[in-house]
């Protein structure tokens, strides 16, 4: 399979879906509500134990489906991703390690690391990177912040991840440096344990008609 660029995967769809799954029977009617939607970009935190066998399992029986990883911590996570199907993987901040391991290994899969400021930019961008996680975009600054931040870095594009709703991703996906967004608002949890798909199919294509 082809290894997807940062900014392939973040021109894909204008809102990636951030995915905690519990139980890995969820993962495959989960992904195909969002696919259906028109949500094909799918980051599944890896802050469970089902996390890795689900996107195991949804790379193998999904590929139309751009699967990814997020919360990796770890050049040893950032393998376990690659091993396992992943077509890229997110970080919520980025360490010296995860930078020169993802630089590294770009032929295994794209990796977008999380900044919330301007030097955390600056570090990104020496390390050969230029799309980012903007993490947590509201509590950081959200929309004035990146607006303040195309002017000295007119190269970086971002992900604006945290705090990001319904009522505010339009306003981000109008920014000229925001690719897409990321949240999890058409993912509610009562919706994934009550198993009702077609309500997350509902979401994911209001959320994906948003661009």
């Amino acid at each position: 399979m082809t290894v997807m660029t940062p900014e392939d995967v973040l021109r894909k769809a204008p809102v990636v879906p951030v995915v905690v799954i519990e139980d890995v029977r969820d993962a495959l009617p989960l992904a195909r509500a969002l696919l259906a939607g028109g949500l094909p970009v799918i980051e599944v935190t890896m802050r469970t134990d089902a996390a890795l066998e689900a996107i195991k399992l949804i790379a193998k029986e999904m590929p139309d489906a751009v699967i990814g990883a997020g919360t990796v911590l770890s050049p040893s996570q950032f393998d376990e991703v690659a091993k396992a199907g992943a077509r890229f993987a997110i970080s919520p901040g980025a360490t010296p390690a995860l930078y020169t391991h993802a630089q590294a290994h770009r032929s295994m899969l794209a990796y977008l690391p999380g900044v919330a400021s301007a030097s955390e930019v600056m570090h990104g961008l020496d390390a050969g990177f230029d799309c980012f996680k903007l993490f947590p975009a509201e509590a950081v600054g959200g929309i004035p912040l990146l607006k303040s931040l195309a002017g000295p870095f007119p190269q970086a594009r971002f992900c604006p991840t945290g705090g990001i709703h319904a009522g505010n991703a339009g306003q981000y996906l109008q920014l000229p440096n925001v690719l897409t967004v990321g949240g999890s608002w058409m993912v509610p949890v009562d919706a994934i344990q009550s198993r009702d798909w077609p309500r997350i199919q509902q979401l994911a294509s209001e959320a994906a008609h948003l661009a």
